[in-house]
């Protein structure tokens, strides 16, 4: 039999799927989005009502039923809170209490986590274990004690009041330990035989790598002081030492409350903290992935 009167060759039966699979359009993105899409849609839902509300007048947010979209562009909300003599001396404390918080606990988080993770001595564990315990303790049942000893120290209606409480947290030293236990131990005992002590490597070869644990600590702290209420209201009483989140409760009276000058207000709190999440974002999922599963 010749080449030319030769039976051709069967095509094999997997090249059809294959092919087929090669044509199949792929989306742009996971398909995880489509379902993930209207969930963070879900909850940015009340931010849009938060900003929606800001630019419309009080009649407005006191109609029923409530209006879901501005007839018009209503801007006396914004106008009555930045006219507010009061305010920016308000922003300008809630920032300075913030910083304060934010830089403390990055610098005793970052040596109490060190301490812990590479450092071995009598009853660290226990003490370890004795400061996670204190996380368990609701506020409610310090704030009296926390109270006697900032009026003690004569702390109380200034801004130490609501610093000194703050200066360390158990989550930060926790959340720094789990990322330095983390770090191969061969960095630092490269940097201690060239003669670096516990210092010099905490700072010239641990910290530069665990900027995506200190930025977490940084975002969570700046959070969650920005955000306190509950304790400037009981250490506070002068409105030229008011944060910003107890400054908005004098926008809302007994028997009226100015609505539009609340979501004004709101908005321009919220922002530095949205702004401050969206420029962490990347290190902030990168230090929960790297330091939440080692113990």
């Amino acid at each position: 039999m010749t080449a030319a009167s030769a039976p051709p060759r069967p095509v094999p039966e997997t090249a059809a799927p294959q092919d087929a699979r090669r044509s199949r359009p792929r989306l742009p993105f996971s398909p995880w989005h489509l379902a993930l899409a209207p969930l963070a849609l879900l909850f940015a839902l009340p931010l849009l009502w938060l900003l929606l509300s800001s630019v419309m007048s009080d009649a407005q947010i006191n109609r029923f039923p409530p209006a879901l979209w501005p007839s018009h562009i209503d801007l006396s909300g914004y106008r009555y809170v930045l006219g507010n003599a009061m305010f920016p001396r308000w922003f300008l404390n809630s920032l300075i209490v913030s910083a304060a918080t934010v830089a403390s606990n990055l610098v005793f988080g970052a040596l109490g986590g060190y301490a812990f993770a590479r450092m071995r001595f009598a009853g660290s564990r226990l003490l370890l274990v004795t400061m996670l315990a204190t996380m368990a303790i609701p506020f409610q049942l310090t704030m009296i004690p926390t109270f006697l000893v900032m009026k003690r120290l004569g702390l109380i209606d200034t801004l130490g009041a609501l610093i000194v409480p703050s200066l360390v947290t158990p989550f930060a030293v926790f959340l720094l330990r789990q990322f330095f236990l983390s770090l191969p131990r061969e960095l630092e005992e490269a940097a201690w035989i060239d003669g670096c002590s516990r210092l010099r490597m905490l700072w010239s070869v641990v910290l530069p790598l665990s900027r995506p644990a200190l930025s977490t600590v940084a975002v969570l702290t700046f959070l969650t002081t920005w955000n306190d209420l509950t304790w400037p209201l009981i250490a506070i009483n002068h409105d030229t030492h008011y944060t910003l989140q107890l400054g908005l409760t004098t926008f809302q009276g007994l028997h009226h409350t100015k609505w539009s000058a609340v979501m004004a207000g709101n908005v321009i709190t919220v922002l530095p903290v949205l702004l401050a999440f969206l420029a962490a974002q990347k290190s902030f999922i990168q230090s929960i992935t790297s330091s939440g599963l080692k113990g």
